[in-house]
């Protein structure tokens, strides 16, 4: 960060500020993406983020800061603390007023400045009542609350007259951080605990997002009901991408990429604390982490301070680090490293980092206790690729390269260990049969992605607060990829996108591929009573073999097994439908599962840094000869003003499963998605008879001017009938 005083340089007319920019080096410490994607062809060269032109008076104000203390017994009280610097830059000392306002208070302090001076003032609730809020509106995550936002103006007043002015945007919340009793770290937001529901979010390739698309980014984040986006990296070209996560509740991990950590990537010898090594580079990186820190503090969003990725800083410049959280923000926890390392200057971090990287199966996330299963906080893992439907395919591998799969799209997958797809098409060919084209390739890889990524998720919220938190690595793509990803470059869901999803409910009913048990979870403070889960199971031929019913209550942000349902294994193929219904009948949470009569054995001596093998594949091939389903839909398109919103009634009327049901809505015209896209649900499953409504909606300034039209597919359904 760098703030010239250019007051004597400017001149009537035309000003022209001139920056003379050269290419990253091998070795210095730019901004770096790693494994994700090829390394951008402009090195990432070049100013990208923004410039402003600062016009105020003899004495400026800069850095504002608000941050707070909760009561987080009641909630029912909050202290703010607000600090700012202010600069003279004159040569003759300057007196004059420093005003605070924010929800209608209004408090002042007298200053005095040196000539050419700097100072940092304070208001704190010990001095100022008005900084004591009864029953604050606080900030809460996604899902858990609504996330309040309040705004303070600062002014400097010299002689009644305004020499600067700031305005920030804060919100009242705390944040600390806890060790559960098997010795594992989490977070609690206002003293509540949150069991971290994320992924690895990324910037474009060329740094160039607009403003349509990062809102997009962060909307789906908040639409999945994830509650959380880590940041390996600098990432956001500007103060949008916080300010969106300010406002849907989406926390955010922020620090280091590791792109620093590992000679490959850092173009530089690295040791076990990476390649900062000089006074010269720690000097850089501290005063780096500092200029961050002023800069995004202010964002309630931002729960944690990660100091390193992959390894721990050097002692020396953690130290340094250290100092500098201490004089510029203790509002917030922070992390020496996101794996599980112990720091001699801060201990133990007490968060993993141990894969899997590649394809896994949906057992292996509540079966494994040594690498990345749920358990503790594992700051960034995924079961591998995650291959878009065809229509983005198309876009990104030429036509004749298609099918079968070859370079072409191994180009798009990430780099090292991770070139390829074969760890995950080896398991789509033996758990749901060989696929003979890109059709068929492509929907058995959105059913795999979908279950194995919920099964992640629903992992996690089985195993609270034995389990802390969870990343999916990643979030979505800087360029058109197949690895690694909820949405694709172009926006498009993928089947992970849904599986997730379908997982993070904040009130849920699930099933643990372990012990064969069904379990609720409850994200919400308070306890829900006379809530009904109902279960039924049919074969793989339609019929219904079992069904349940059980009243339960749930207590507050809890997760637990349900005593008495017990899963019938079938001869093959078994479907589980699960519901689960609120005290007055509504519908709160549904679920279905595609289960194999074995499951799949896992070779956990064999595991790596990046994937556990599988022995033994669980055998899914049934789903290929499942009877015909017939579907009827009846649609309604709905515009409010700039907002469209589709209602989808999808009814089975035969006597046979439907399974894996698409829903997508394209132009008239060109046949494209509409992107963004938010729907309600999609992939369904439907019992014989059942009927769905299933709702989504979209802007109209992506139909560029084109009439939106329902298009559904299913996997067994050939003769989908549409009516108006």
């Amino acid at each position: 960060m760098f703030i010239l005083n250019i007051t004597k340089n400017v001149i009537t007319g035309k000003n022209v500020l001139a920056v003379e920019v050269f290419p990253p080096q091998p070795g210095e410490f730019s901004i770096g993406f790693v494994d994700w994607n090829p390394a951008p062809p402009d090195n990432n060269m070049g100013i990208w983020r923004p410039v402003f032109l600062h016009l105020a008076g003899e004495v400026t104000i800069d850095f504002p800061f608000v941050w707070s203390q909760v009561d987080t017994e009641s909630l029912s009280k909050a202290e703010l603390f607000i600090s700012s610097t202010l600069t003279n830059y004159t040569d003759r000392s300057v007196s004059g007023l420093l005003s605070a306002e924010f929800n209608g208070r209004s408090i002042n302090q007298e200053v005095v400045l040196d000539p050419e001076s700097q100072k940092n003032v304070q208001f704190s609730p010990d001095e100022y009542q008005e900084l004591i809020i009864q029953n604050p509106r606080l900030w809460w995550p996604n899902n858990l609350g609504s996330p309040e936002l309040y705004e303070l103006n600062l002014k400097f007043h010299i002689n009644e007259k305004v020499s600067s002015h700031k305005s920030v945007r804060f919100g009242i919340r705390e944040v600390r951080d806890f060790i559960n009793q098997e010795g594992h770290r989490g977070y609690m937001i206002n003293g509540k605990k949150v069991l971290i529901r994320g992924a690895g979010y990324v910037d474009n390739l060329f740094l160039n997002d607009d403003d349509r698309t990062l809102e997009a980014k962060v909307k789906y984040a908040e639409h999945l009901n994830l509650n959380a986006l880590r940041l390996e990296g600098f990432w956001g070209t500007s103060q949008k991408l916080y300010d969106l996560c300010d406002a849907h509740g989406i926390m955010l991990l922020a620090g280091w990429s590791c792109h620093w950590e590992w000679e490959g990537y850092a173009g530089k010898e690295c040791d076990e604390f990476g390649g900062i090594k000089t006074q010269e580079e720690m000097g850089l990186i501290a005063r780096s982490l500092q200029d961050q820190i002023l800069w995004l503090r202010n964002h309630p969003s931002i729960f944690v301070w990660a100091l390193g990725s992959d390894k721990l800083p050097r002692p020396e410049l953690e130290k340094k680090y250290h100092e500098i959280l201490k004089a510029y923000d203790q509002s917030r926890p922070f992390l020496a490293a996101t794996k599980g390392l112990t720091s001699e200057v801060s201990g133990e971090t007490r968060v993993k980092m141990e894969g899997p990287y590649d394809y896994v199966p949906p057992i292996y996330w509540f079966e494994d206790t040594e690498y990345g299963g749920a358990y503790g906080f594992n700051t960034e893992t995924g079961p591998g690729p995650q291959p878009p439907p065809l229509e983005s395919l198309k876009k990104m591998i030429p036509p004749d390269h298609l099918w079968p799969i070859d370079d072409h799209w191994n180009y798009h997958c990430s780099r090292g260990e991770f070139d390829n797809l074969d760890l995950f098409t080896e398991a789509l060919d033996r758990r749901y049969g060989k696929s003979q084209d890109v059709e068929e390739y492509l929907r058995k890889a959105q059913a795999a992605s979908y279950e194995t990524m919920r099964a992640m998720f629903e992992a996690f919220a089985a195993h609270k607060f034995i389990s802390t938190g969870v990343i999916q690595w990643m979030y979505n793509s800087a360029w058109p990829a197949l690895n690694w990803q909820l949405f694709d470059y172009y926006l498009m869901p993928n089947g992970a996108f849904y599986g997730a999803k379908k997982a993070c409910q904040p009130i849920h009913i699930l099933y643990n591929y372990l012990d064969k048990g069904i379990y609720l979870n409850n994200d919400h403070w308070r306890r829900l009573d006379n809530y009904t889960a109902e279960m039924q199971i049919y074969n793989d031929q339609s019929q219904l073999v079992k069904e349940e019913k059980k009243t339960e209550s749930l207590e507050p942000n809890s997760s637990y097994r349900i005593n008495g349902f017990e899963i019938t294994e079938g001869p093959g193929l078994t479907f589980l439908f699960l519901k689960l219904l609120d005290e007055t009948g509504h519908q709160v949470s549904d679920n279905v599962y595609w289960l194999p009569k074995k499951d799949d054995v896992l070779d956990y001596p064999a595991s790596t840094w990046f994937v556990t093998p599988i022995k033994e594949y669980a055998d899914l091939t049934a789903l290929n000869s499942l009877p015909e389903a017939q579907i009827n839909v009846t649609e309604n398109i709905v515009a409010s003003e700039d907002k469209f919103t589709l209602s989808a009634v999808v009814e089975n009327v035969s006597d046979k499963i439907a399974f894996f049901i698409e829903l997508s809505v394209l132009g008239d015209q060109s046949q494209s998605s509409i992107l963004p896209i938010f729907w309600e649900d999609n992939y369904i499953i439907l019992r014989p008879r059942e009927s769905r409504t299933v709702t989504a909606s979209f802007s109209g300034k992506d139909l560029n001017g084109e009439n939106p039209v329902l298009k559904v597919s299913g996997w067994n359904t050939i003769n989908v009938k549409k009516t108006e």
